[in-house]
């Protein structure tokens, strides 16, 4: 298994994992779309084994206002077949490694448990607008000391019917 960064190449084939990864919903494939098609800077990486992308990670701008005040951890996808054989975690451990995303404040909205191995904690500052009390919200690297409501990328708004 190898892991690197995303190119043209392996972009159809992350698509279809996302489809396969979250059956049912086509969101997480069409924020990536969409996001792509504007050309928003993200930064992702997949895992390929036997020519196949198994995995997919990506990290888009937070935002306080408009200003960028760290990263979004999402969406984050292993192959149904691959899951559950530390693939997900093993990709989540290089991405935090590198430069770019370590210098950064880190947002994700998922579950506690799982977030809390890589260094996550709880978030109370700022809000996330998904979530309501951020039960789900976590942060790393979050010296965030005033209260705001963390934004997204417009393309989250475009996705999911302008909930944000």
């Amino acid at each position: 298994m190898k892991i690197r960064k995303l190119t043209s190449e392996n972009f159809i084939k992350a698509s279809g994992l996302l489809r396969q990864a979250f059956p049912g919903s086509a969101y997480e494939v069409q924020l990536v779309e969409k996001l792509h098609e504007n050309g928003k800077a993200m930064h992702e990486w997949v895992c390929i084994h036997t020519n196949k992308v198994i995995a997919y990670i990506a990290f888009s701008n937070a935002y306080n206002g408009s200003d960028v005040c760290g990263l979004h951890l999402a969406p984050m996808a292993v192959k149904p077949e691959f899951q559950k054989q530390g693939i997900g975690s093993e990709l989540l451990r290089f991405a935090l490694r590198q430069a770019v995303i370590r210098e950064s404040t880190i947002f994700v909205l998922g579950a506690p448990i799982y977030y809390h191995k890589f260094g996550f904690e709880l978030c109370s500052k700022p809000i996330c607008p998904f979530d309501k009390n951020n039960a789900h919200f976590l942060s790393i690297r979050n010296n965030t000391q005033r209260q705001f409501t963390v934004g997204y990328e417009p393309e989250f708004n475009s996705v999911t019917g302008d909930i944000l």
